[in-house]
């Protein structure tokens, strides 16, 4: 493995400017697959918090931003889409430094975002509100809608631009000013995009960048009481703080949150079709994915030559160099992610399941690496049945029947997302609404569009992100009435 050469020095973006932390504490981020240092950036406290909430407000209250007509905040938009692709093949270097994440996927990735930057700008034209001339010859009701005002924006660390490019672009289309605090371990992509944002033209205030960990910048970013929306991407534990912090205010709070998510391949299905997206499904990100689909329900008559095929193919992913155009799963994230998913795997042998294939470490290196992992023989009450892992494990089940697939697969605390594999149009119909989930793919698995929304029911989250819906997080809705004509008297004059 050669040792890369992209140590970047970064600072944070507030106000249209590069600043330090106000301690002047900064940290260092070590790339999980090379073991050497790639970026080091501030540590935000709650000083830097204060100054950059401080200059998202005055751009909203104050500044150009909300009142530019929908045309000016979408040519912003589309010069960062166009900046985006122009800067691929680097901002995809950062990605796979940072994150681990194979190089491939990450370019992918990028493309991804840019996408969902121009689509933004189509919605930023087209946002409306309502009329109701129905009311009476006297009355005309409008129904107004504004820009909620100041958003902090919360991503982690498994997909740094495009989930910031899930939020950042459809707050802005609406009109908003945002306050962006991306994971420690993966901040260079966003404050790139800051970068490009400033050249764009986007006002000073309007996006602001701060960098550090949870407890010193997340938590007072959430409390701050200029902050009117936080929408957060993360796992459900914080999240379900996130949104007690929040309640103190009442802050409007969009999360999206984990996931468990099956894959239910029934007898009848395109069993090879369904074969490679069970892979991809548990390796795509090293398995650090909310989509994960991290359990494998089959359909008892074929599961065992079915689950032997998965492990097979498996067998053949190739681990390693995230730089390496060949490696289909890179690094996992950092030591702490590492021993979590090791931990899981030893509690899988320990609850009975029967180790089909992996499970161990990938030594030799200085890189934090796990091989694909497949259980076979597990129950539903197992914890590698029922909670996010996070990493390269699938939990293969066993079904009979549609309403018992649809059973197991409700049966935990996430919906999320799930995935779906017959010919049967009628089980397809059954399965797809019986389960209780965000978004239910048939005969595919882990696409995206920008026009539809996304995220979950249950404890995977609350609100949608993309598609035109997006729009409900960043805005509140302002009834007006106008009447006409003279008005009833409540009180007679006395003569």
């Amino acid at each position: 493995m050669v040792q890369p050469d992209d140590h970047r020095t970064y600072g944070m973006f507030i106000d249209g400017r590069w600043v330090e932390a106000a301690e002047g504490v900064r940290h260092t981020r070590i790339s999980p697959a090379h073991g050497v240092a790639v970026s080091d950036f501030p540590a935000a406290g709650g000083i830097d918090v204060d100054r950059a909430v401080q200059a998202a407000r005055r751009a909203f209250d104050a500044g150009p931003w909300p009142g530019m007509g929908g045309a000016d905040r979408a040519r912003v938009l589309r010069r960062v889409a166009d900046a985006i692709r122009g800067r691929q093949a680097e901002l995809a270097r950062r990605e796979a430094l940072e994150s681990g994440k194979p190089i491939r996927q990450a370019r992918d990735e990028v493309a991804t975002a840019a996408d969902l930057w121009e689509y933004a700008a189509g919605l930023a034209r087209g946002l409306h509100g309502d009329s109701y001339a129905n009311l009476g010859p006297s009355v005309l009701g409008l129904v107004l809608r504004e820009p909620s005002g100041v958003v902090a924006a919360i991503t982690p660390w498994n997909f740094p631009l495009l989930i910031i490019s899930q939020k950042l672009p459809f707050a802005l289309a609406a009109g908003c000013t945002v306050v962006v605090k991306p994971s420690e371990l993966t901040p260079g992509t966003t404050l790139e995009l800051a970068a490009m944002l400033h050249e764009c033209g986007a006002p000073a205030g309007v996006v602001n960048v701060i960098t550090g960990t949870g407890p010193e910048a997340g938590s007072p970013l959430v409390a701050h009481p200029l902050i009117d929306v936080v929408t957060f991407t993360g796992s459900t534990r914080v999240g379900k703080a996130i949104s007690a912090a929040a309640s103190a205010t009442l802050k409007r709070v969009s999360l999206e949150l984990g996931g468990k998510n099956p894959q239910i391949v029934f007898a009848d299905a395109d069993l090879d079709a369904a074969l490679d997206a069970v892979v991809f499904g548990v390796c795509f990100n090293q398995g650090e994915c909310c989509n994960a689909g991290s359990r494998l329900l089959v359909q008892k008559e074929i599961a065992r030559p079915f689950i032997q095929r998965v492990v097979e193919r498996a067998r053949s992913v190739v681990v390693g160099d995230p730089l390496d155009e060949t490696v289909q799963i890179g690094a996992i994230v950092n030591d702490a992610q590492y021993h979590k998913i090791l931990g899981y795997i030893a509690a899988g042998r320990a609850e009975g399941a029967h180790l089909a294939l992996g499970g161990k470490p990938v030594t030799g290196g200085p890189g934090l690496f796990i091989e694909p992992t497949v259980y076979d023989g597990v129950r539903p009450e197992m914890s590698i049945a029922r909670e996010e892992i996070f990493g390269p494990v699938l939990a293969a089940l066993e079904f009979r029947t549609v309403d018992e697939a649809v059973a197991i697969a409700n049966d935990t605390l996430y919906g999320l997302s799930a995935g779906i594999w017959t010919s049967n149009i009628d089980a397809a119909l059954v399965a797809a609404r019986g389960i209780r989930a965000g978004t239910v793919w048939v005969n595919t698995f882990m696409d995206g569009y920008p026009e539809l929304p996304f995220g979950g029911y249950k404890e995977s989250g609350v609100g949608r992100e993309l598609g035109r819906f997006s729009l409900d997080e960043f805005t509140e809705l302002k009834t007006v009435q106008l009447h006409s004509g003279p008005r009833t008297a409540w009180v007679t004059p006395r003569r």
